[in-house]
Formats: C-alpha cells, structure tokens, sequence
C-alpha cells in the first residue's frame, strides 16, 4: 500500500513579488498608525469615547460588508482565471469594483455629513486620528479600484489564462491588503471603548 500523495505546496506568494513588499510598506504604515491611535487613546479615554459616539457604526458595519464580500468576488475571479474562463474573471472583478463602489459612496456621504458637522483634523484629536485613518484608507480603496478595473478590463478581452494570471493574483492581493486593513480600522476606530 503506497502513501498518499500530498498535493504541491505553491512555492511563491501569489502575484507578483513587487506587491509583496508595497503591501508589506503600506502595512508597517498602517501599524504606525493604529499604535499610534492606540497610545493616544489610552491617554485621552474620555475624548476619544465621546468623539467616537458621534460617528456611523451602521454604516461602518455595512461598509465592511461591502468589502468582505468583494473580497470574495475577487477570489471568485481567481478561481475563474485559473479554470481559463476569462470572462467569469471579469464578471466577478466587476462585481467586486461595485461594491467597492459602494464604499466610496457611503465614505464620501460620512465625510460631508461630518464636514458639514464642522469635523475636521483640527476637531480635537480624536477626530485627527479618525479622518487621518479612514481617508489614507479611502485612497487605497480607490487605487484598489483603478487596479481591479484595468485588471478586469484585461480579463474580458481574454489577456489572462490558466497559464498566465499573475496580473489577477497581483491585484487581488492588493486589494485583500485594503480589506483586510479596513477589518482592523473599522473596530477600532468605530467600536472599541
């Protein structure tokens, strides 16, 4: 009776190596901030809970849906690039880039609901920390959705297949990188006092 045999473990990240040290960048920056929210917090408990009461957790809540759930939709188009299909590819890409769509709308309408609430940087510190966070990570989405879209566009005219996908992988990772920063910012930021 033979062993059974393992399947091959991938011996490189997915994408291209280059997204690995831009996502490992942009991670260390994003730590800097959140401990640096953290180590202010912790000093300014009572401002920061009375600040924080102030904003959307609804819609903080449903934003992450939105991004959860386009994650998802991107692994779909992995799996689908790998099967050769293409065009599943950027169905499933499109649909991401919807619902990433759906964040931006939703971000924006808190961001001018809290302007016109006259929330600034210069608010007080917690509102420093809070527009500081969530508007790098407002950018990233949007470079993530430029990413997707010219991702998605290679896809539907056939430019990515079982053999060559590493541009989809690329992308992917990326964005799973500004989900997943957004699973860290949104409790944090949103919910923890």
């Amino acid at each position: 009776m033979s062993a059974p045999t393992l399947p091959a473990i991938n011996s490189r990240p997915p994408g291209d190596l280059a997204i690995w040290f831009v996502i490992f960048a942009e991670l260390l920056t994003f730590g800097i901030f959140f401990l640096s929210y953290g180590f202010t917090r912790a000093h300014n408990v009572a401002l920061f809970d009375a600040s924080q009461q102030l904003l959307d957790r609804r819609t903080g809540a449903i934003n992450t849906v939105l991004l959860i759930t386009s994650s998802y939709f991107v692994v779909r188009a992995v799996a689908a690039v790998k099967a050769d299909d293409s065009r599943a590819a950027a169905h499933w890409l499109f649909a991401a880039m919807g619902l990433g769509a759906g964040f931006i709308l939703l971000k924006l309408n808190e961001f001018a609901h809290g302007y016109a609430a006259g929330i600034t940087l210069s608010t007080n510190t917690f509102y420093m920390f809070y527009l500081s966070l969530t508007v790098f990570h407002f950018l990233h989405v949007v470079v993530g959705l430029l990413v997707l879209g010219i991702i998605a566009q290679k896809a539907w005219t056939g430019g990515y297949s079982a053999a060559e996908h590493t541009g989809v992988e690329t992308g992917a990772t990326y964005w799973h990188m500004v989900d997943m920063v957004w699973i860290v910012l949104f409790p944090l930021v949103y919910v923890i006092h």
